[in-house]
């Protein structure tokens, strides 16, 4: 039988709401939300199947990297090196209400999780806001957890779909070492002041040959758990330069970190555990460039994923719709450039150079 793309990627929106009202089962009001989402994300499912029977693909996830503005300086930061991301405020990026036309538009079309990055996106107070209308979206906000303040407590409270994903390396010295002095304390006070106030968080763990064995251990999840967090996302390191890339998880570590994750599902399950991009051979391939998910930047590029950051086409001046046929997405989905093998956790990436050729040819 072949592959079912939308099948697949169905079956994992329904495993990651299933795992979400288990793991906040004991939180009326966190468990109230989730059950509402399920609801929405089956109606929302249903969107997706419909457009599937039309010839029309619609994946269940977008990121929407809100701005390319951060304070942090994180070592082998993909964003800077790729010059997606810098210190200034930057010019045209779009506006609250362009992003709340996006958000509208997805879920017209049955898009479930939109996740919403950066840069740091906590310095888009407006587009937040925004986001938090949007009751049958689920928006995990990628953070670096510096920014989450009373101000932005308040709002996470009153918008139960809008939940943060704040970034940690393993412990206080690794944590410290790539994220900068003092960002670790920053952190976990931030997540002990959500667990105060009965809400919950998430973890980002970007995944080295250097912190795997601390990341996937008992002592480090534990901690976690103690603090309210009740997702973890394992992202697999990607090399942006040649010295870095003996931290990238070969198939040894791979394999590894398949292994672990599926133990962790049976053993803890009082949290939900994702790894990206996770069994590739599974999912028929990598899951961007809409197969699965797709990009939108902060100036409104459509991109296959943060990690491949070229677009032929803006959602300034088209809609999300025709934003996902593309030329170079459907030419990533029909040339076989989304099953290659690579080193580290994107195939895209690795394979940049063979995206710029697909992106210069339709330009010719």
């Amino acid at each position: 039988m072949a592959f079912n793309i939308q099948r697949y990627m169905t079956w994992g929106v329904v495993r990651v709401v299933t795992d979400s009202l288990r793991a906040t089962s004991k939180n009326k009001t966190e468990n109230n939300y989730m059950k509402k989402f399920a609801r929405a994300s089956r109606a929302a499912s249903k969107k997706r199947y419909a457009a599937e029977k039309q010839g029309e693909h619609i994946p269940p996830f977008l990121i929407a990297s809100i701005t390319s503005s951060c304070n942090l300086h994180c070592a082998g930061c993909y964003s800077r090196s790729n010059n997606a991301c810098c210190d200034t405020k930057p010019v045209d990026q779009l506006s609250g209400e362009e992003w709340n036309k996006i958000f509208n538009e997805a879920e017209e079309l049955g898009i479930s999780f939109i996740l919403l990055a950066g840069g740091e996106p906590m310095l888009r107070y407006d587009v937040i806001k925004q986001a938090a209308k949007h009751k049958d979206i689920l928006f995990p906000i990628f953070t670096n957890g510096t920014y989450l303040h009373e101000k932005y407590l308040d709002v996470l409270d009153e918008n139960r779909n809008l939940v943060p994903i704040i970034s940690i390396e393993g412990d206080e010295r690794i944590t410290d070492e790539r994220r900068g002095d003092g960002v670790y304390r920053k952190v976990t006070e931030a997540m002990q002041s959500i667990k105060d106030r009965g809400m919950i968080f998430g973890a980002s763990v970007t995944v080295t040959t250097e912190n795997i064995n601390e990341v996937y251990s008992d002592e480090f999840l534990d901690k976690l758990y103690n603090l309210g967090c009740k997702a973890v996302i394992y992202v697999e390191f990607v090399p942006v330069t040649d010295e870095s890339r003996h931290l990238a998880p070969g198939e040894k570590e791979q394999a590894f970190m398949l292994k672990a994750v599926k133990k962790l599902r049976r053993r803890k399950r009082g949290m939900v555990f994702i790894s990206f991009p996770g069994d590739e051979k599974s999912s028929g391939g990598c899951v961007a460039a809409g197969r699965g998910f797709f990009h939108i930047n902060s100036h409104g590029g459509a991109e296959p994923c943060p990690f491949s950051p070229y677009s032929d086409i803006n959602v300034k001046d088209t809609s999300l719709r025709e934003a996902l046929k593309s030329p170079l997405f459907r030419a990533l989905q029909t040339e076989g450039l989304l099953l290659d093998d690579h080193i580290g956790g994107c195939t895209l990436y690795m394979n940049r150079d063979k995206v710029e050729a697909i992106i210069n040819a339709a330009g010719n």
